[in-house]
């Protein structure tokens, strides 16, 4: 039986942080007002104990499932957002919101700066994945929600799903982080900086200040390319292009040959018509500067009541099992509620959207005991 899609989904706008009310960031600048695009699905109950917070990924957003009107192309997550799904809305109230920093209706970079009537450029201020759950944190005040059934996401919405633990264990019951870590490996960071080198050394960059003039496509969409090798595995590329050609003989040109030069052209292509160059840097940078290894994520000592389920993909290189294997060690060590599952996929990191029958039965059982247990932590 097909389970049923959302329709007709909108998305909302949520604006805090007026002046003189600004937000704090982590590196001692202040911004406001902010403004946060997000959507919601499913209903809140009478208690606001069903609502889930979804993470999006890098290059996501608040749209998270559904149609727009009109729309052919659901959300981002669609295969786990919806009636019987397993963030089932018959019976989850899901919220999914697009971070600061973004370029998809939250405030970023590209936003108008209110001082100057232009946009922000290199003048907003270095973003950190605290300072996007920070922001995330006001907006579940304004729905109305003292304390979240769970926080979920993969890859740096699985960062922002422990960086939850981090800073508001006391607003939420449970975390599914996903295909993540707890700080990245110096070889994840090199990989973050020759793409941000690539849209720097772009001549259109022109030092951030493109806004109104030619964009950085080229560097982006080169940025998109190296990014986006990182998301496949080696079997997974075998299977969708081994070394087929796009043409039967090859023209012995520097044109586009072989089928995976013409995947990665199409990649980086596409990613230049729906991504803001200035947030690739910004959110990139966070992303690196993430940290909460050893106690950072739960200080020695320190007791929480959250349960965790901790998902990695056997194939996943840019985000290996070892580091999801971590995460579980350091709760271990902390006597928490945490049950790591890894799933043999060929998919590589792009496996968190694609395993949508393991990630269902997994993540559908676990909310359901939470869920049911939710009473012991109502106040």
């Amino acid at each position: 039986m097909k389970k049923k899609t959302l329709v007709n989904v909108e998305t909302k706008l949520f604006t805090f942080a007026e002046p003189p009310n600004e937000l704090l960031f982590e590196s001692g600048q202040k911004l406001g007002p902010i403004t946060l695009a997000y959507e919601t699905y499913g209903d809140l109950n009478q208690d606001a104990s069903n609502a889930i917070l979804v993470l999006h990924a890098f290059s996501g957003d608040a749209h998270a499932a559904g149609y727009y009107k009109g729309d052919k192309k659901p959300g981002w997550w669609d295969d786990m957002i919806g009636p019987g799904k397993a963030l089932d809305t018959d019976k989850y109230f899901v919220i999914s919101s697009n971070i600061i920093g973004g370029c998809k209706g939250s405030t970023g970079p590209s936003s108008k700066n209110p001082k100057t009537g232009k946009p922000y450029a290199l003048d907003f201020p270095v973003v950190t994945i605290a300072d996007m759950v920070n922001a995330q944190r006001r907006l579940i005040d304004h729905l109305g929600i003292h304390k979240l059934l769970s926080v979920i996401g993969g890859s740096m919405g699985g960062m922002q799903a422990l960086q939850w633990v981090a800073a508001y264990p006391e607003r939420i019951r449970s975390a599914i982080p996903i295909a993540t870590a707890l700080k990245h490996s110096p070889q994840q960071i090199a990989f973050n900086e020759v793409g941000r080198q690539a849209v720097m050394a772009d001549v259109e960059w022109n030092h951030g200040n493109y806004y109104g003039k030619s964009r950085p496509e080229r560097g982006l969409a080169v940025a998109r390319m190296v990014g986006h090798i990182t998301y496949m595995s080696d079997k997974s590329m075998e299977e969708k292009f081994s070394r087929k050609l796009k043409e039967k003989d090859s023209n012995y040109k520097f044109d586009a040959d072989f089928e995976v030069e013409g995947y990665l052209r199409y990649q980086g292509d596409s990613f230049v018509r729906r991504f803001d160059a200035n947030s690739y840097l910004y959110i990139t940078k966070a992303i690196d500067y993430f940290d909460l290894s050893g106690a950072k994520l739960i200080p020695t000592g320190k007791s929480l009541d959250v349960a965790f389920l901790v998902i990695a993909f056997k194939s996943d290189w840019l985000y290996p099992p070892y580091q999801s294997q971590e995460i579980v060690r350091q709760l271990k060590m902390r006597h928490m509620d945490a049950t790591y599952m890894e799933i043999r996929s060929t998919y590589g990191h792009d496996a968190f959207l694609l395993e949508v029958e393991e990630e269902t039965m997994l993540i559908r059982h676990f909310l359901g005991r939470i869920f049911a247990e939710r009473g012991r932590n109502a106040k």
